[in-house]
């Protein structure tokens, strides 16, 4: 069932065509196929049924993304969309796609190691995607941080990089 649920992701993220508009669109992606399912898992479960989990914070989607990350990563819109349209941001978020550009984009603009360790790697990503870009260098929720260490050592593990 992983195998087939980071099979799919890859499909989706990689294969399908971009749909993918606005600024700052990222053609050199710093994060991994694999860890972006991991930030997914550890961050919704990967569950695309929640369109926002929050009317007012906005976390939406299965990265969980916030307006203002949304902001940050270059306001990417699906389908031609106009970034200021009313529902460009949600619409975006909620797409599997359209968000892993979003944490793409996000990732190469606030690229810091934020453990110290001398390395930008998916622990940094996942850091960064957790707790912000100006956050990083905080203690890391309990079960965020269980279910993405499971994670990648599940994919280590089975072969993935």
């Amino acid at each position: 069932m992983r195998v087939f649920l980071l099979y799919s992701i890859y499909l989706l993220l990689v294969l399908s065509p971009s749909l993918v508009q606005g600024q700052g669109h990222v053609l050199d992606k710093p994060v991994t196929e694999l860890c972006l399912t991991c930030i997914c898992e550890a961050i919704s479960g990967c569950n695309a049924t929640a369109i926002c989990t929050s009317a007012e914070k906005g976390a939406c989607g299965i990265f969980r993304i916030t307006w203002g990350y949304w902001v940050d990563a270059g306001k990417l819109t699906v389908n031609g969309e106009h970034p200021d349209s009313e529902k460009a941001f949600i619409n975006c978020a909620k797409d599997p796609h359209c968000a892993a550009d979003l944490v793409q984009n996000y990732m190469k603009k606030f690229n810091q190691d934020c453990n110290d360790d001398g390395e930008m790697d998916c622990h940094d990503y996942a850091r960064i995607h957790k707790l912000g870009a100006y956050g990083c260098q905080a203690d890391m929720p309990y079960n965020f941080q269980s279910v993405f260490e499971e994670c990648i050592e599940r994919y280590e593990d089975e072969g993935f990089e």
